[in-house]
């Protein structure tokens, strides 16, 4: 175990700051969603993590594992996204008791809709907010937390 180290002021009010940011600009991306009768955001991350997949789809563990958004019951988001007729399971390849998933093309038009919506919504509340080379500066500062 690591020696106890004494946070900042300053370290502290970063960290406050970074967690509401990070809310806030999720729940205004959620409510833009739904004004525009779209799914949750889940539904894209987990979709464009499919789509990203390609034809050898993921596994769903390893969906995710490769999801932004923390998803702590992806089976269930699973049964709607196959459900909504958005993504398939397959059988594995190579294990005959595992699965696949893969997207369909109503996903991948889905995802093309839900962007347009998200990228919009990311630009008016977070891009614009930044000054020339702010975006660059915040993505190297943030890197090493990654």
């Amino acid at each position: 175990m690591t020696e106890d180290r004494k946070l900042e002021e300053l370290e502290i009010i970063a960290w406050a700051r970074l967690l509401k940011v990070s809310t806030r600009l999720l729940d205004v991306v959620e409510r833009e969603l739904k004004a525009a009768g779209l799914p949750q955001l889940a539904w894209y991350d987990a979709l464009l993590e499919l789509h990203r997949a390609g034809e050898a789809g993921l596994r769903p563990a390893d969906l995710q594992k490769e999801m932004l958004l923390p998803q702590y019951n992806v089976s269930r988001l699973i049964d709607r996204l196959e459900g909504a007729g958005y993504a398939v399971r397959i059988p594995h390849p190579e294990d005959g008791r595992g699965q696949v998933l893969q997207i369909t093309e109503a996903g991948r038009v889905l995802i093309r809709r839900m962007w347009r919506v998200y990228r919009r919504t990311v630009a008016e509340n977070f891009a614009s907010k930044l000054g020339k080379g702010d975006a660059g500066r915040l993505a190297e500062l943030l890197k090493p937390l990654l």
